[in-house]
């Protein structure tokens, strides 16, 4: 099946929750250089690019996956805010809405999707 009939068969939520993992996982992986290499930032770039691919693939572990990522990412958001106290208005409005587009998606898709 090619790559055009997969996405005739997503609705518009379901293609920018797709979206929204895999743009966050390419942009994660394209800041790792400027922050000198944390590991936690690569693990949650891979993880939401294969989040990203299994939604996309409609795996039955997708479920299990975002929220794996929900917790990691939420995790290192609301840390980071907390340990750069607001000093930086950039980083800190991109990890809110980064904080908050997570826990929309994940909510509308624990609700959605059933696991397997």
């Amino acid at each position: 099946m090619n790559l055009a009939s997969q996405l005739k068969k997503l609705d518009r939520k379901e293609l920018s929750f797709i979206a929204f993992y895999a743009i966050t996982g390419i942009i994660l992986l394209a800041i790792l250089p400027i922050t000198g290499f944390p590991p936690h930032v690569g693990f949650i770039a891979i993880l939401s690019l294969i989040t990203a691919y299994s939604l996309f693939t409609k795996r039955g572990w997708a479920v299990w996956l975002v929220a794996i990522v929900f917790i990691v990412a939420s995790t290192f958001a609301l840390f980071t805010l907390y340990s750069i106290g607001f000093s930086n208005l950039l980083v800190s409005l991109g990890l809110i809405a980064y904080t908050g587009l997570t826990w929309i998606v994940t909510l509308y898709i624990a609700l959605k999707r059933k696991p397997t």
